[in-house]
């Protein structure tokens, strides 16, 4: 699925592939929840790194977070004007981009359910929702993005 995303100034806009088109995870480590979290977590989609197109690229930043006292290889893309982070990309995993659902303008499809995960990390103030639809772990989820996306039929094969 062709996904369009931007920064809320409009300096970046972007396009790729999604092949993982569906917002399944909320994050709520520190790290999402700090630089890009708007209800306490981040969202983030499977898109193929060799489709991105990007137009207002010169208004790029990358911020690359510490972890456990290391620098991250995860470079997350964001908006040096306004702000507004875009996408992660980690050359651990070259062929992988991993776009912001929150940042995305193309319209995305609801998720049947929503996985909680790094719940050990959130902040006290957020709520997090129960119910069938949601699975909810203190680090990380048994599956994949794209095991998720493949076990509920909603692999893009664009």
């Amino acid at each position: 699925m062709r996904i369009k995303g931007s920064c809320r100034c409009n300096t970046v806009r972007f396009a790729c592939d999604a092949y993982a088109p569906v917002p399944y995870l909320r994050c709520y480590c520190s790290i999402c929840r700090k630089t890009a979290g708007g209800g306490g977590y981040a969202v983030n989609l499977g898109a193929h790194a060799g489709s991105l197109a990007i137009a207002g690229g010169q208004g790029l930043s990358v911020y690359r977070a510490r972890i456990d006292g290391e620098v991250s290889t995860g470079e997350r893309n964001f908006c040096s004007r306004c702000g507004t982070f875009l996408w992660l990309f980690d050359p651990s995993w070259p062929a992988l981009l991993h776009p912001f659902a929150s940042c995305i303008d193309t319209p995305l499809p609801k998720p049947p359910e929503v996985v909680h995960i790094m719940l050990r990390y959130r902040a006290p103030w957020v709520e997090v929702p129960r119910g069938k639809r949601h699975r909810h772990f203190d680090e990380y989820p048994d599956e994949s993005l794209e095991e998720w996306h493949r076990r509920l039929g909603l692999l893009s094969q664009d």
